[in-house]
């Protein structure tokens, strides 16, 4: 039968996809590393052991590789695609990187799909959250609806304007876990955590994030130079604990930047203060010397 459907990619994404789907034998998969093709017969779609064996008869292709793999499996199988098939890229990568693949791959006569998964896809599944944008988008969202994607969004024309979305938004959602783990091995290190996680309950607030970033930066730009030497003493509080500060260091370095005092770094990497400011010093503390 007819294969309509492709994957390029055949890890968690894929096969998580390929279960829940149900596609069977109307998905073919690929994946460079061949012990993954076990699982695609487990998923019951055509395990095939060559590209062109997936990307043949599909007219929607979903790409589900690394991060890094993301630009070149574009351009080495573009030339495989059928004409005006749909290229959904759907890897978490910058939105320049996208806009590379999409030229490789309207170049050789498919259409290309900017796709960003917004949340992971277990236990999502199906019911994922995806943002698409592209020249395509419209039709590449009915095609990912038709083969059971349930929560799909197209946000614009433009490739990039979904991978954008996604890329800013995992600043925060990204940054937050690093900044807990920072957080938590320093109170477990003083043995204070339970302390620390009951004071971070009780100033806890019900606010939108709207409403929440506006405070942020009205926070920070009339306060930024004080909070950023309070946040000095945090890291030389981490470092006493033996924890390095990676997180908190570049705390210092926003708070300081909101403020509007910048700060740029020396061939070492260390910070080295413009204007009246505190520098930071190796271990991205500041060393408490004023520059003019």
């Amino acid at each position: 039968m007819e294969r309509t459907i492709a994957l390029i990619g055949f890890g968690e994404a894929g096969s998580t996809f390929a279960d829940a789907a149900g596609w069977e034998a109307g998905a073919a998969a690929y994946d460079v590393l061949p012990a993954r093709r076990a699982a695609m017969e487990a998923a019951g779609v055509l395990a095939c052991a060559a590209p062109e064996c997936a990307l043949g008869d599909a007219a929607l292709v979903l790409s589900l590789v690394t991060a890094d793999a993301a630009l070149a499996a574009a351009r080495d199988y573009a030339a495989m695609l059928k004409p005006g098939a749909l290229w959904c890229d759907m890897n978490s990568v910058a939105p320049d990187t996208k806009r590379a693949a999409a030229r490789a791959v309207e170049a050789a006569g498919g259409r290309y799909v900017d796709v960003a998964v917004l949340a992971p896809v277990n236990p999502a599944r199906m019911n994922v959250p995806l943002l698409v944008s592209g020249a395509a988008a419209d039709e590449a969202a009915e095609a990912l609806r038709s083969a059971g994607f349930a929560n799909v969004r197209v946000v614009g024309a433009e490739v990039g304007r979904a991978s954008a979305i996604k890329m800013i938004r995992s600043v925060m959602v990204k940054g937050i876990e690093a900044l807990t783990a920072e957080m938590m091995l320093a109170a477990d290190a003083a043995g204070v955590a339970d302390e620390v996680l009951a004071s971070l309950d009780a100033s806890e607030k019900a606010q939108g994030w709207a409403a929440r970033a506006a405070y942020n930066l009205e926070r920070m730009a009339t306060h930024g130079l004080r909070r950023a030497a309070e946040m000095e003493e945090s890291a030389k509080t981490l470092i006493g604990l033996g924890v390095e500060p990676v997180m908190t260091s570049g705390t210092v370095r926003r708070q300081r930047a909101m403020a509007g005092v910048s700060t740029s770094l020396d061939t070492n990497g260390v910070g080295v203060a413009e204007d009246p400011s505190t520098s930071l010093g190796a271990n991205g503390v500041g060393n408490g010397v004023l520059l003019r």
